[in-house]
């Protein structure tokens, strides 16, 4: 390896381990890292000028395909350069973006809170059926929100309704992070790597939902099925009392309701932006534009509230997303992305089987020890270059490393972003979720489930 490809690599690893410490927040490694990355590309990588120009991206915005139209703007080609870098992945800032600004209106209309209310008093305020309805609850709503949003209120809801029903919810929690990152990966816009995956390869929800959509919901009710085995006992407990008879002692979905006009047209929105997601292939609308529709009908039906909506939305995140892509662009520019490709193409000797396995199974062992995000970051030109090189199905392995990232980042408290946050909030109401608790209930369910989608993966495409 040349010089620029030993610091493109050494700048990725002091920026991927400072991630994983956790000792700051991830914008700021990721930042530093693109730009460092930034001035090695521009002063050390033959033609920088052009590479650093097709890492930012700032065209795409100006080309009137890239909003609408095909998808050939957000597949990686650098607009008549010949040059295939992937660079910032700005489809995936805006929708997320979009997405972020739209959960904070439902939010601030009390949306999430109502809709888990409404499912427990449904279930009559019994806890083996709340566990249930509460992890399909999360699949579903993974499937298009953000898995993060998911766990911040459904983890909320379920420890206040555990206190109220006397039953300890670090259970159920556990159960709901699991659906939430099942769920997502049956979608483009459920789980951040999904996002990133779809939106760099020019996927369709469609898409994700006919391939990766069925085996996730096996996996879902499978693993169901195996949680209510585990934690029986917990669940079987009586509560003090017969909430069928007082149900006046349990909070009433109304309740929830801050504004109820906003209410009402802030739902509209949201099961717009559903459709239109669900539609996008047929319409052309691409995912950016999506967001950027999900963001401005929120901000115009809570004009008194935009500043508050505005603040809400987590921009370190977005941060985070667009050092990440600069840096990974920095590995694709200095070509050490393409030697990665082509070192698995020759260890696979041209079998699908044996790369299925290697992409399955190597991204879930990752994804259950580092955040998933930027692993599949770092894949995405990985697999684009194997397909272009050694002739691979690009959507095959575009599946499978959605399957292996998504699912993966179930087995640990750290893999995925829901699982930090939803341990994070039981810590915080007093329930400790301990490494080994954690374990325990989640690395049986994430074998079995990449097991089925191994299965699924080898007959269906292999």
């Amino acid at each position: 390896m040349n010089i620029e490809q030993i610091l493109a690599i050494l700048i990725f690893v002091v920026m991927f381990v400072t991630i994983v410490s956790g000792k700051v927040h991830r914008f700021i490694p990721a930042l530093v890292g693109a730009a460092f990355t930034c001035v090695l590309v521009l002063f050390l990588v033959q033609s920088g000028t052009e590479k650093l120009w097709h890492i930012l991206r700032p065209y795409d915005f100006v080309h009137a395909s890239w909003w609408y139209g095909t998808h050939e703007a957000v597949q990686g080609l650098s607009a008549g350069s010949g040059i295939e870098i992937g660079g910032v992945n700005w489809q995936t800032i805006v929708f997320i973006a979009g997405m972020m600004t739209l959960v904070e209106g439902l939010a601030a209309v009390g949306f999430f809170r109502w809709l888990c209310l409404v499912v427990a008093k449904v279930v009559n305020y019994r806890i083996v059926p709340l566990l249930v309805t509460f992890t399909l609850l999360s699949g579903f709503l993974a499937m298009f929100i953000d898995s993060i949003t998911v766990l911040l209120f459904l983890a909320a809801v379920t420890i206040e309704l555990a206190r109220l029903l006397k039953f300890d919810p670090v259970p159920a929690i556990i159960a709901e992070i699991f659906a939430a990152n099942v769920g997502g990966s049956a979608t483009m816009s459920g789980d951040p790597p999904n996002i990133v995956i779809g939106t760099s390869l020019g996927l369709t929800f469609m898409d994700f939902l006919t391939n990766t959509g069925p085996i996730a919901w096996v996996g879902m009710l499978v693993t169901l099925g195996l949680f209510y085995l585990i934690f029986r006992k917990v669940f079987s407990r009586p509560t003090w009392g017969d909430p069928a008879s007082s149900g006046d002692r349990y909070p009433e979905p109304n309740e929830a309701i801050t504004n109820r006009s906003l209410f009402k047209i802030n739902s509209a929105i949201f099961i717009l932006v559903v459709v239109l997601l669900l539609t996008h292939a047929e319409t052309g609308l691409s995912v950016a534009l999506i967001g950027v529709i999900a963001a401005s009908l929120t901000l115009l039906a809570s004009r008194k509230r935009m500043y508050h909506i505005m603040k809400g939305v987590d921009w370190r995140t977005l941060l985070f997303f667009l050092g990440l892509f600069i840096t990974v662009g920095g590995l694709e520019a200095t070509g050490v992305l393409a030697k990665l490709a082509q070192y698995i193409g020759e260890a696979s000797r041209g079998s699908t089987f044996i790369v299925i396995s290697f992409i399955l199974w190597i991204s879930a062992f990752s994804s259950a020890i580092v955040d998933n995000i930027p692993f599949a970051a770092t894949m995405v030109p990985v697999i684009r270059n194997l397909a272009a090189t050694s002739g691979f199905n690009l959507h095959t392995m575009a599946w499978t490393l959605a399957l292996g990232t998504d699912i993966g980042g179930n087995a640990t408290p750290i893999g995925a972003s829901a699982n930090v946050v939803g341990t994070a909030i039981a810590e915080e109401e007093g329930y400790r979720v301990s490494w080994g608790r954690y374990c325990k209930y989640a690395i049986p369910a994430t074998l079995l489930v990449l097991g089925l989608c191994y299965l699924y993966l080898v007959l269906r495409y292999g």
